[in-house]
């Protein structure tokens, strides 16, 4: 059986993006944040006062995903988990002074970033491809939930 042209795969070329997207993740915004760190602080700049499941919703990340990600943002002073006084079983996220300073620092470094990344494809070109990503990213958050037609084939 020949190879396959991997260029064909979107799996492969998400990958590749993804590596190219840590890389100046790493070089241009931030080594301490992540960028689902960051996304966590954008959902409480946009939404103070969300609960961790709500915020995990907002911003694509799964339970175990965010418990880490709040866990270790608290742990740095950039956020505060306070009880809800409607429901004591739960935690409501809001950022701290130092979590709203960073917050905006980190906003102007990922537009900058964004332009990097980007920079290869026209302005439309850019708008269509972000259309493009958006649409298949909502599709594929349906495919968190098992079913058969996600089994592999014989």
């Amino acid at each position: 059986m020949a190879a396959v042209d991997l260029t064909t795969h979107p799996g492969h070329l998400a990958r590749r993006l993804q590596q190219a997207h840590h890389l100046l993740w790493n070089t241009m915004v931030s080594e301490e944040i992540t960028s689902p760190q960051f996304g966590v602080l954008n959902a409480l700049t946009a939404e103070p006062g969300l609960d961790q499941r709500t915020v995990g919703e907002r911003v694509g990340l799964d339970r175990s995903t965010i418990a880490e990600v709040v866990s270790r943002l608290t742990r740095r002073g950039l956020l505060d988990k306070v009880r809800d006084p409607e429901d004591g079983r739960r935690f409501l996220l809001r950022l701290t002074e130092e979590g709203e300073r960073t917050h905006r620092r980190l906003t102007v470094r990922t537009a900058r970033m964004n332009q990097v990344f980007l920079a290869p494809l026209s302005a439309e070109e850019q708008a269509q491809f972000m259309s493009l990503l958006l649409r298949v990213a909502d599709a594929a958050e349906q495919l968190r939930t098992p079913s058969e037609h996600l089994a592999p084939t014989p």
